[in-house]
């Protein structure tokens, strides 16, 4: 069943404009057809406004997993160390769905 890539960014109030627009140009684009992912989505948390959550959407658990410990993911969690290192607190969790309705 699908699952999702889930990354959460707290970001500096200071950096929340450049890492919005970089993000939304550059990262989510490239990161959607590097990680072969169906979909990629994002947003601003409506509770904490400086909380960035972006959703890749995978096949499987499997597909996600395999991502996770590629090649491809460290070069672009180093690629956001050179940007955001500092400036962002992020975090990963893998979500496989288990009933959709």
């Amino acid at each position: 069943m699908t699952a999702y890539l889930i990354v959460r960014a707290e970001v500096e109030p200071s950096a929340k404009s450049g890492f919005d627009t970089w993000y939304q140009n550059e990262h989510l684009p490239d990161a959607l057809k590097a990680f072969n992912a169906i979909s990629a989505k994002r947003g601003w948390s409506s509770v904490d406004d400086n909380v960035h959550v972006a959703f890749y959407e995978f096949p499987d658990l499997e597909a996600a997993n395999s991502l996770l410990n590629s090649d491809i993911m460290k070069g672009f969690i180093k690629e956001f160390d050179r940007h955001w290192a500092g400036k962002v607190v992020r975090t990963r969790e893998l979500v496989e769905f288990s009933q959709a309705i």
